[in-house]
């Protein structure tokens, strides 16, 4: 079940669009490359398009299993942005299988009896989990773009749900976080805690129920996940320990297709995600109000001091106008022009930093982790797929309906729950992401193809509110000509507006830099563990090679290309 509905852009972006120069792409022939976050997830995704699958088939396959693989990261209790593009007429278009938030939901849902925000029901059980969308994606790939059955597509994931999957560091490393509050509920605690304790690595997590599932997917499609006997367990288990769940949500939720936001950028051409992401508008924001600085020219700090100013704007902004399109007016065209990027650019002082308190974040003045996921892949025939999956938190809500082995989200978080405070990621949120049945909440995800003359680049990366900086730092590493092994090792650093700081990688800069930062007004926050797992390919026309390559932050990733017989 799908529909489709396309933001009215005005005009002059219109007018932009028609334009910008058509690219078609195709691929160099034989050659496929996929990088996901688990390396069984790419050879699922290469398995497919081996058996004649093409990109869109090979999208589900390696989405369906990373749900099994990688449950602190993404599943089939979760949601995501799918960002296509079709070769054969160079068509483009975004795929939202986001979560909704279930009827019953409220505004007020997540406040206390003083008014301020109860942080565990929000995060933590059934309450915080939206109605998910990923199967539902899944469905609509194969169905629409796909070219062979969806049982065969699935099947990977359920091999893998049955015959299971060893526990690596990433596992271990996410479910530590979080056990704490999976142990309150001791059936989920033992599919991913068995005997209450976290697994050691190498140790194989088996999960039938959540293979039992997937079957009725594969099956029956739309109806074997959101009606009959697998929405009544979800409807009955969330319920029975809190949830707001009915069997109508489930029933009515529609996958969105999306048109996407288009940049131009010093001759490159970004395609990447609309409302409800957020990244595709504050990345075209930030590329609008740098684009007549001269970066290469710029020392380290200078560079940095730029594209934080820059950011700090881009989030204001995200944090006012931005949330679900089928709900909020939202002024894309004002956000997007390049008249109002230049009005912001105007306040951009190089020697010295605007505190955020200066610029305006309250609407009546005015007219998202490192637990979401990414693979990028591409196919022989230049179809090209982007796609940023999410559960929110480590493990989501910690907590799966008993016999589904479905692991909830809790992306319930990514709403704003009074106005003004901040979430989990310290993302703050007025009207515009406000709480509503039906609605989709604003996530920070990117998926991300940008197209040169002679060169393309898919990319994306899970991070929370850090996802569009990330994204950002690699588009720029790509335009300087590095290929996917820079973009996704590039140290990062990251503004959001609030909390007023820039926040670095360890040993990106040295205690001299820092300190000039510091001088021209920032407070510099260094935190000491990496974040992102960022995944790349890219084609080289003029080369007619392609290449990928995943996060090295991770050793479980998988980048692979291969030539196909």
């Amino acid at each position: 079940m799908y529909k489709h509905r396309t933001p009215v852009f005005g005009s002059v972006l219109l007018l932009l669009l028609l334009l910008l120069p058509a690219l078609a792409i195709a691929a160099a022939p034989g050659r496929v490359a996929v990088s996901s976050a688990h390396e069984l997830a790419t050879e699922a995704g290469m398995e497919i398009l081996e058996q004649g699958g093409n990109a869109f088939d090979a999208a589900v396959a390696v989405s369906a299993a990373l749900a099994v693989v990688e449950p602190a990261s993404s599943g089939i209790g979760g949601g995501g942005f799918w960002l296509l593009h079709r070769a054969e007429d160079d068509y483009s278009i975004m795929v939202d299988g986001r979560e909704t938030a279930p009827a019953a939901a409220s505004r007020d849902m997540y406040l206390d009896e003083d008014g301020g925000v109860d942080r565990d029901s929000a995060i933590n059980g059934p309450l915080a989990a939206g109605i998910p969308g990923a199967p539902a994606a899944w469905v609509h790939l194969a169905e629409r773009y796909g070219t062979l059955p969806l049982a065969e597509l699935l099947g990977p994931a359920i091999r893998l749900a049955e015959e299971g999957f060893p526990v690596d560091y990433k596992y271990q490393a996410l479910l530590n976080f979080r056990a704490h509050v999976m142990l309150r509920f001791p059936e989920t605690a033992e599919i991913f805690m068995p005997g209450g304790q976290v697994p050691e690595t190498g140790v194989l997590i088996r999960q039938p129920d959540l293979a039992e599932t997937l079957k009725a997917v594969a099956e029956e499609g739309f109806d074997g996940f959101y009606r009959g006997s697998v929405a009544e367990n979800l409807v009955a288990g969330s319920n029975a320990a809190g949830g707001i769940w009915s069997l109508d949500d489930l029933a009515g939720y529609q996958v969105a297709e999306r048109e996407v936001i288009r940049t131009d950028y010093r001759g490159y051409e970004l395609i990447s995600a609309p409302p409800p992401s957020s990244g595709g508008v504050a990345i075209a924001q930030i590329l609008n109000m740098i684009e007549p600085f001269d970066l290469a020219g710029l020392d380290r700090v200078a560079r940095i001091h730029l594209l934080s100013e820059a950011m700090r704007r881009a989030y204001r902004d995200r944090a006012l106008y931005l949330g679900d399109p089928d709900f909020v007016d939202m002024p894309l065209e004002m956000l997007l022009s390049p008249f109002y990027a230049a009005g912001l650019r105007a306040g951009i002082r190089m020697d010295r930093a605007t505190p955020s308190a200066a610029l305006a974040a309250d609407p009546s003045l005015l007219p998202e982790s490192d637990n979401t996921t990414h693979f990028s892949l591409i196919d022989a025939e230049g179809n090209m797929v982007s796609a940023t999956l999410t559960i929110n938190l480590p493990y989501g809500a910690a907590f799966a309906p008993p016999g589904t082995g479905v692991l909830l989200n809790n992306e319930m978080d990514d709403f704003s729950a009074a106005p003004g405070a901040p979430n989990e990621y310290g993302l703050i949120g007025f009207d515009a992401n406000a709480i509503e049945p039906g609605k989709r909440m604003l996530s920070s995800m990117s998926p991300t193809i940008v197209k040169s003359g002679d060169r393309v680049a898919v990319l994306g990366t899970p991070g929370g509110s850090r996802i569009i900086t990330m994204v950002l730092l690699g588009i720029l590493d790509f335009i300087d000509g590095n290929g996917p092994a820079s973009w996704v090792a590039l140290p990062r650093f990251h503004h959001q507006y609030q909390p007023d700081e820039i926040s670095l990688e360890r040993n990106l800069l040295g205690e001299e830099e820092i300190a000039e930062l510091e001088a021209l007004g920032h407070d510099v926050s260094v935190r000491a563990r990496p974040w992102g797992n960022m995944h790349g390919v890219m084609w080289d026309r003029e080369r007619n090679s392609v290449e990928a390559a995943h996060d090295p932050r991770w050793e479980s990733g998988g980048a692979e290309v291969r030539e196909l017989q």
